[in-house]
């Protein structure tokens, strides 16, 4: 035995690398022998259970699964960690989250049980608010059914993701074809046919069907009021009387034979105008001004005149002209720059969260010219155009300020303030999308149905009517704006807010900013609740602050709320 050991150490003496190798390699044996250790020693309650009920159900084969069953703890070790990252919210929140820990495994995943009890459901079959079947049409390669967007997905493609790509573009119609292909428009022009020939499943989800070989599954999309018709590109405007004076209020026109909507759309686009208006075989350009400023809407029956090179279109006539708004961009709006010099006053932009601050900062910022700032920094906001984001909130440089403060000491801190108000159901359903999908983005159906919700209304309703009655007492001038008066008469409304800024109004500029006034920041119009989130209780409490904030702003010879906010 001595030998052999005698004999070792020679050859690791003149074998020096050979020696610090095998070292090397007997640690790493031992750390991995350490490593898969820590995992089989995982004490959480899961891992406990999951080992107890491995044990019971192989028995005597646990030698021969220890690899592969500390690979799945592995796994499950690593999706924990992800789950358990640090997340941002109140404090009422984190004990949700607490008690949903808790009773994991027993059913408060609600997720997946609501897309249990729609699977298997056909889309035909579906009508619940956001779209409706309404057949099976021809599709011809040469003449599309309908000829807006279009896009492809041969492995994923949904109804529901269809439909929504098509509402957030604003048309009226959604079709699907060959399993994998959707297509947008806002008329279908091409026949139906027989169910029966609309036999190919989605790629995406096998329980519903997709169109076939040129064929398509149309649904009529329940878009929201505000949402946009289209043209393949071109925005539809709708029917407008005749100027008064055609040549100065549409300076460009040309005659074109086999007029179409298409090639009014692309003339207008190629001299780089917004604005491609149709009568009957003339085809003029411009941009909205006050003499043709799209604010008296015509009924579209008197624009009825059928395009001589388009069969499904109407192209207007010489009294009644059909506008659609081209891709080009009005840039009469868009410059934006900082105050020239530090403003003496802060103006607050003050509103309850959802209640379209980010939506009015826009509108601002066209309007003036003039970058907005905040009480907080929102990195997201900065890097999509609101450079003032960046600015301290008292650096004068801004036209105002944005803020959801409330309380006498942080509202006292401005000179004046325009307080945007919106009706609460709608405000709380926005910063709820909001504070779990982002600006533009939506709550998932696990958080309306979990505890998430209640727990937020509950705290959230009564400072909407909190936020309301503390500016109105505290503020030192106070210009109040309800949301759906923005939205309904966008121009007097934003005239006004110009106005008490203490800035000149420019009408051009206005009617620029209504060809632009979504921005970034609207949601989809189709994708909406599939019920009522609020229960009784929550309504007459949200009933009661409507009145409370409606008898003050009375009291102070204000206007109340709009008629919508009152319970019926």
């Amino acid at each position: 035995m001595a030998k052999a050991l005698l004999k070792i150490q020679r050859y690791f003496r003149r074998k020096p690398v050979r020696f610090f190798s095998l070292i090397l390699l007997y640690l790493t044996a031992g750390s991995l022998v350490i490593l898969h250790s820590g995992f089989v020693g995982d004490s959480s309650p899961r891992g406990r259970g999951h080992r107890d009920s491995v044990a019971a159900a192989e028995m005597g084969s646990r030698t021969s699964l220890s690899g592969s069953r500390g690979l799945g703890i592995m796994s499950r070790v690593f999706k924990e960690t992800r789950r358990s990252g640090r997340r941002y919210g109140p404090p009422w929140m984190k004990k949700a989250r607490q008690g949903g820990q808790e009773t994991e495994g027993k059913g408060g995943d609600y997720t997946s049980n609501w897309n249990r009890a729609l699977k298997g459901r056909n889309a035909k079959d579906m009508d619940d608010g956001r779209a409706k079947y309404i057949g099976c049409y021809i599709d011809d390669t040469q003449k599309r059914a309908l000829r807006g967007v279009s896009f492809f997905d041969y492995k994923k493609m949904t109804v529901f993701r269809c439909q929504d790509n098509c509402a957030e573009r604003g048309y009226m119609y959604a079709g699907l074809e060959f399993g994998a292909e959707c297509y947008c428009g806002h008329k279908i022009q091409a026949p139906n046919t027989t169910e029966s020939e609309c036999n190919m499943e989605c790629k995406g989800e096998k329980s519903n069907l997709c169109g076939g070989a040129n064929r398509l599954s149309i649904y009529r999309l329940e878009l929201s009021q505000e949402s946009a018709r289209r043209y393949g590109s071109a925005i539809f405007k709708g029917c407008f009387h005749r100027p008064d004076n055609v040549t100065l209020a549409l300076p460009f026109s040309a005659v074109i034979q086999n007029m179409s909507v298409d090639k009014c759309v692309d003339m207008c686009t190629e001299k780089e105008k917004s604005l491609a208006v149709l009568a009957g075989q003339q085809c003029y350009c411009g941009f909205p001004t006050p003499l043709f400023s799209l604010h008296e809407l015509e009924d579209e029956a008197m624009c009825l005149h059928r395009c001589q090179g388009e069969e499904f279109e109407s192209c207007g006539n010489e009294e009644y002209f059909v506008v659609y708004q081209t891709q080009v961009q009005d840039n009469r709006c868009m410059d934006r720059h900082f105050l020239p010099s530090r403003a003496k006053q802060l103006v607050a932009l003050g509103s309850f969260p959802g209640a379209g601050n980010t939506w009015a900062r826009h509108l601002i910022e066209l309007a003036t010219g003039f970058y907005t700032g905040s009480y907080y920094f929102d990195g997201s906001l900065y890097n999509k155009g609101f450079k003032g984001e960046r600015d301290h909130w008292r650096s004068g440089r801004t036209i105002c300020i944005k803020t959801h403060e409330s309380g006498r000491k942080e509202i006292e801190a401005f000179d004046s303030s325009i307080l945007m108000i919106r009706n609460p159901y709608k405000a709380l359903m926005a910063e709820f999308n909001r504070k779990y999908g982002g600006h533009i983005g939506f709550a998932s159906q696990a958080h309306w149905r979990g505890k998430e919700w209640p727990e937020f209304v509950k705290n959230y309703a009564p400072w909407w009517a909190s936020h309301t009655l503390d500016w109105l007492n505290y503020g030192k001038k106070v210009h109040v704006v309800h949301f759906e008066d923005l939205k309904r008469d966008l121009f007097s409304q934003l005239k006004g807010m110009v106005q008490f800024l203490g800035l000149k109004v420019s009408e051009d500029r206005l009617l620029c900013v209504e060809g632009q006034k979504d921005g970034n920041f609207k949601r989809s119009g189709l994708r909406k609740l599939e019920y009522d989130p609020y229960t009784s209780e929550m309504r007459a409490n949200i009933n009661e602050l409507i009145r409370t904030v409606d008898a003050t702003l009375k009291k102070r010879n204000m206007s109340g709320v709009p008629e919508e906010y009152m319970p019926r």
